[in-house]
């Protein structure tokens, strides 16, 4: 309950929709390169940094901009850079197999279920790449019709709902996907960032030394 003479003030959550297009996500800031686009700010995408301060938005909306940009392991980087720590990206992109994918002549990147866990410490094989830490929330892959309407998408995506079954999206992956092909994957991360703390307890530590 609010005291009598005072106000309740909840702020939105402020919403970077990147490569936004006409369609930009209602309530948003747009930003894209093109300027026939419905976009607040005209930047070049594979340009960093993007004309934002660090920290700037709760969340953040990638629709199929990712598999266009020339560096995405900048472009993820400058996304976290602009997020709040425990804010979140949400990105959308065409799975590698998607028979849709060639038709774009702008298309460069290919993605699958895993292409990010080089941003989880974790889970990564390639930890030297880059200190960026995403933490995974929702990872959801859609399949063509014809394997949706057979269950394929559901049991592929299993995991969603029951951690355990993961090997269902690693099954479907390695040994499925180039018959039962995928067509979106639906990504949203929360960015994790080191604290004052964490940055001074992992500095490199000089002795002096005792002439």
């Amino acid at each position: 309950m609010t005291a009598p003479g005072t106000s309740s003030i909840v702020s939105s959550p402020k919403i970077l929709d990147v490569g936004c297009g006409q369609n930009k996500y209602p309530g948003a800031l747009g930003m894209d390169s093109n300027p026939r686009t419905n976009a607040d700010v005209i930047h070049d995408l594979g340009t960093v940094p993007y004309p934002f301060p660090d920290n700037e938005f709760d969340e953040i909306i990638c629709r199929h901009v990712i598999e266009h940009v020339p560096d995405v392991m900048s472009f993820v980087s400058e996304l976290h850079r602009i997020t709040k720590p425990g804010g979140r990206i949400k990105i959308v992109t065409p799975h590698y197999t998607n028979p849709d994918w060639p038709t774009d002549p702008t298309h460069r990147n290919h993605f699958n279920s895993y292409s990010f866990t080089c941003f989880m410490p974790e889970r990564t094989p390639f930890p030297f790449y880059t200190t960026v830490e995403l933490r995974p929330v929702r990872t959801y892959v859609s399949l063509a019709n014809l394997w949706r309407a057979l269950g394929v998408e559901f049991i592929t995506n299993l995991d969603q709902r029951w951690p355990s079954w993961r090997f269902t999206r690693k099954f479907w992956e390695f040994y499925l996907s180039n018959i039962c092909r995928g067509k979106e994957l639906h990504f949203e991360f929360q960015v994790v960032k080191a604290t004052p703390s964490d940055r001074s307890a992992n500095a490199p530590r000089i002795e002096a030394r005792s002439s």
